[in-house]
């Protein structure tokens, strides 16, 4: 029997077994998802105070579209065998998708880096949760002034003083100016103190020094500076990108029998971007590229990835967020309105479960037209 392999449980990896099952149909074809944890992680979510809610038992959306689960860490893709080692145990495969998923970019040679906390996984945002309940009132050092620093700063400042810190010289340097004078006054109005064109050097029992030598008082220092594809990409191509991810074609294939999806592919969006690492690609990635390697082994036509309008939604805390469209960020909502989106994106993260034909049903859906306010009458909203 044929056997599409998927190796990841994150968006891209879950809608990837859900695209492959809906090429499937009745047809003869084996399909396992490979990965070593219980849960879909919904990793924007875990900025929020109780992350343990921002997880989907992986066995409600495999178990009912006949997908198996092994549940195991990749550490070799042989592609000229077509086999993966997972554990020590050798998985042959006919279509495999890569969707491993991306990691934070640890500092190097830092004193203290043990203390560091971060919300980039389940266990760091539960750990960082544990370290701070029932405490009225901490400071924290978030180090990084990017999307998940400035969501972790601002959710971390309706319990205490906050410090935001970032080499660059301005906060939210990646987003570009569109946003930035919202997000300068929503960082005011919540008493979130900046220092730019400096980082944190040492990390101590209750401070943290920075890199002109300031010792600063910290009861937790959050790090959250850059991202990176997972290392298996170096196993499929030589090629990466500045990030680590694969380069794919339109329709999302890196080599012949080889898929690619989500944080790990450098997918096109048009002819000047590629797609971003963050849910709301990599879950219509994951989409296409799953009903792809399937469609692929069945002799069914493949689909062609093809990008909805770029949006972002910004949590900012008790001052709102900010909702923008376009490359160039242009803020359409803020405040109140803009939260009742990024809580409306929040829950539409969640993938259906335990209905085989629900969830087919939106992996063929590749973008969800939801009534985001406000929005452009000819424009379908990304999923997340």
């Amino acid at each position: 029997m044929a056997h599409v392999v998927i190796i990841g449980g994150g968006f891209a990896g879950v809608w990837s077994a859900a695209g492959a099952a809906l090429a499937r149909g009745d047809a003869d074809l084996r399909i396992t998802l490979i990965a070593p944890n219980e849960h879909l992680v919904l990793r924007p979510r875990l900025y929020e105070p109780e992350p343990d809610l921002a997880k989907v038992a992986l066995s409600r959306v495999l178990d009912p579209i006949g997908v198996e689960h092994l549940r195991a860490s990749v550490s070799t893709i042989d592609t000229g065998r077509r086999v993966v080692v997972a554990d020590g145990q050798e998985v042959g495969y006919d279509r495999l998708v890569l969707a491993a998923g991306s990691r934070l970019v640890q500092p190097e040679g830092l004193p203290g880096a043990d203390r560091l906390f971060d919300i980039d996984t389940l266990d760091g945002a539960r750990r960082l949760a544990d370290h701070l309940r029932d405490r009225t009132d901490h400071t924290a050092v978030v180090v990084g002034a990017g999307f998940v620093g400035l969501e972790a700063a601002t959710a971390l400042a309706a319990h205490g003083r906050v410090l935001l810190v970032d080499r660059s010289a301005v906060v939210g340097h990646q987003l570009g100016p569109g946003p930035r004078e919202e997000i300068e006054a929503a960082l005011d109005e919540l008493g979130v103190e900046r220092r730019l064109g400096t980082t944190v050097v040492e990390v101590g029992d209750g401070y943290a020094v920075l890199a002109d030598g300031t010792e600063v008082e910290a009861d937790v220092v959050v790090w959250s500076v850059g991202m990176r594809a997972s290392e298996l990409t170096r196993q499929i191509s030589d090629e990466l990108d500045h990030l680590g991810r694969v380069p794919v074609d339109q329709q999302l294939r890196a080599l012949p029998e080889v898929f690619v999806a989500g944080d790990t592919a450098a997918a096109p969006f048009d002819a000047e971007h590629t797609v971003m690492q963050a849910c709301q690609h990599a879950t219509p990635l994951g989409k296409v590229a799953g009903y792809n390697a399937a469609a692929d082994l069945l002799g069914v036509p493949l689909r062609d990835f093809t990008s909805g309008p770029y949006v972002t939604c910004l949590d900012l805390g008790g001052a709102g967020a900010i909702f923008t469209r376009g490359w160039d960020r242009r803020v359409v909502a803020a405040g109140a309105a803009a939260k009742e989106v990024k809580t409306r994106i929040n829950q539409a993260i969640h993938p259906p479960v335990d209905d085989a034909h629900e969830i087919l049903a939106a992996a063929d859906l590749v973008y969800l037209d939801l009534p985001f306010f406000p929005r452009a009458e000819e424009e379908s909203v990304p999923v997340a």
